[in-house]
């Protein structure tokens, strides 16, 4: 999968034009939920969007991707934006290479519903989340797009793209509640796309 994000790392953003509304409201949501000063990780970060968005409240950002060439595309938007807090990295999201309790705020954006066993990936961000730390994970609602996007979609699929899990906001939180970590809230950002923002707070 990460050979397809290198592919088409020069085109992610344009094709994102084509949700602007709800990506942008979540990106912004995403940055209200960063407490000033904040550790912040973001994973599966693509080209940067919410680790620049977080980036505004953050003290530090990670921003890492298992595509390098999606990487190299947020640190050119990163320089250009003047964002020096964010450094980049790569990493995988099913098995990070951090300490445990290293961020404040962890962040895993439309990545979920690609990955065969999101469970795991949870699990992971969640270890490296530190106590009193937020777990912030938007994710495409899939089981809710219409005929329109549905198609647009196949067309996705048929260059490489495709996803594992269409989710629905109720059997998204189900998911994530049968992980037994902490209590799950999701809010939903309706669209071509819906965008449900699921957060986890760990206790101290």
């Amino acid at each position: 999968m990460s050979n397809f994000w290198d592919r088409v790392a020069w085109l992610y953003d344009l094709v994102e034009r084509s949700n602007r509304a709800v990506n942008s409201a979540a990106a912004n949501r995403v940055a209200e939920l960063i407490p000033y000063g904040a550790r912040v990780l973001d994973c599966a970060a693509g080209t940067g969007e919410f680790s620049l968005a977080a980036a505004k409240r953050a003290g530090t950002v990670l921003c890492t991707d298992q595509s390098p060439a999606m990487l190299k595309r947020a640190r050119k938007k990163a320089d250009r934006r003047g964002r020096i807090n964010i450094r980049f990295a790569q990493r995988d999201v099913t098995a990070l290479s951090d300490p445990d309790s290293s961020f404040d705020a962890v962040i895993a954006a439309n990545v979920l519903h690609l990955l065969p066993q999101p469970e795991r990936a949870v699990q992971e961000l969640w270890r490296v989340t530190a106590p009193g730390g937020r777990l912030i994970l938007p994710t495409y609602l899939q089981g809710k797009v219409g005929a329109a996007y549905g198609t647009m979609i196949k067309i996705y699929q048929g260059v490489g793209f495709h996803y594992e899990h269409a989710f629905t906001s109720e059997t998204y939180q189900m998911m994530l509640e049968g992980l037994e970590l902490a209590p799950v809230t999701v809010e939903v950002i309706p669209g071509r796309v819906p965008e449900g923002i699921a957060v986890l707070e760990k206790s101290v």
